[in-house]
């Protein structure tokens, strides 16, 4: 929480002065109470005194007091907002590992079944694209609102061999921002973007690093969001020539999708399994759905500071028969 007019805090200095002058009126009122006769025997003779609930209004008093004090202050804080629109581009790996079983059915069953789940959780006016990458790059589905479309595009998707992430990050920028090439940056007007990456294995393909990938995401204001799926000790089967077969494993590369989502201010997951994937899609469906907003909240101060004295002022009456 910031404020704007800072210097108005010094005024909450009245709450404890105000606390204290309350606590030596009531000294000096049982002082004077006691000259007069003995306070067992007068306590006695008169009707029913409220007791220690007569404080209680003054304290929501001086709770309400520094509410509207704070308010003063014009407090601002980071509120998540609904994003009105925005565009997400999918860049989901089709290498031959994928076709591991450690993620059951297999990885790319689940990665499917979790994009779907992500088409559900977001924003219908949002945009969304799909990359698909293996020894190459490629956008299969520019951005779109049209969700059957997008859903046809996940349903063509087929595996191939290599893995060419950081490729897929460039293409994935350049579909949402085409002058990010050019080291443009973006316009101040530009439309939301993020990209969410999900890939299963390291680097095997492609002229462009993740690192450099990333730094075009990041010049363009766009976080990229990675998703390291598989376990470490998966394998699959790749055919030799002869018509032999080798089995090789095919561990995440977590480092490198982790460095990639830190140096874009995105978000870095490690998913073992289909129900965590498809919880995490539909989490950062949600989760892109709102964005952080710096507003100013000294209504809701002076609103809850107004109730407080009302509230005080309700409870003196009715304890005491006289107003605050």
């Amino acid at each position: 929480m910031s404020f704007a007019w800072p210097a108005a805090l010094l005024s909450l200095a009245l709450v404890p002065a105000l606390a204290a002058l309350a606590w030596a009126a009531e000294q000096r009122r049982r002082r004077d109470a006691a000259r007069f006769g003995t306070p067992a025997l007068v306590a006695a003779t008169l009707p029913e005194r409220p007791g220690r609930r007569r404080f209680v209004p003054l304290a929501i008093a001086l709770c309400a007091l520094t509410l509207l004090l704070v308010g003063l202050a014009r407090p601002h804080a980071d509120l998540s907002v609904p994003r009105r629109e925005a565009t997400v581009m999918l860049a989901l790996d089709t290498s031959r590992s994928m076709a591991a079983t450690d993620v059951t059915p297999s990885r790319f069953a689940a990665a499917l079944r979790a994009a779907g789940a992500f088409l559900e959780a977001v924003p219908s006016s949002y945009s969304v694209g799909i990359v698909s990458f293996s020894t190459s790059a490629q956008v299969v589905l520019r951005p779109t609102t049209d969700r059957e479309q997008a859903r046809a595009a996940l349903r063509e998707l087929r595996l191939g061999s290599g893995t060419a992430i950081g490729e897929a990050i460039a293409r994935a920028v350049a579909a949402v921002r085409p002058d990010a090439a050019t080291g443009a940056a973006p316009a101040a007007t530009v439309v939301p973007a993020t990209v969410l990456l999900l890939s299963d294995g390291a680097q095997t393909s492609g002229g462009l690093t993740p690192a450099a990938a990333a730094t075009q995401a990041r010049r363009q204001g766009i976080p990229v969001n990675t998703v390291a799926l598989g376990t470490r000790d998966a394998v699959v089967e790749v055919p030799l020539p002869g018509g032999l077969k080798q089995q090789v494993t095919v561990p995440p590369d977590a480092r490198t999708l982790r460095a990639v989502a830190q140096s874009t201010g995105g978000r870095f997951y490690e998913v073992a399994d289909a129900a965590r994937l498809k919880e995490v899609y539909a989490d950062l469906g949600s989760r892109l759905g709102r964005r952080q907003s710096r507003t100013e909240i000294t209504a809701a101060f002076a609103g809850g500071g107004t109730v407080l004295l009302l509230l005080a002022s309700g409870l003196s009456m009715l304890w005491t028969r006289r107003p605050l």
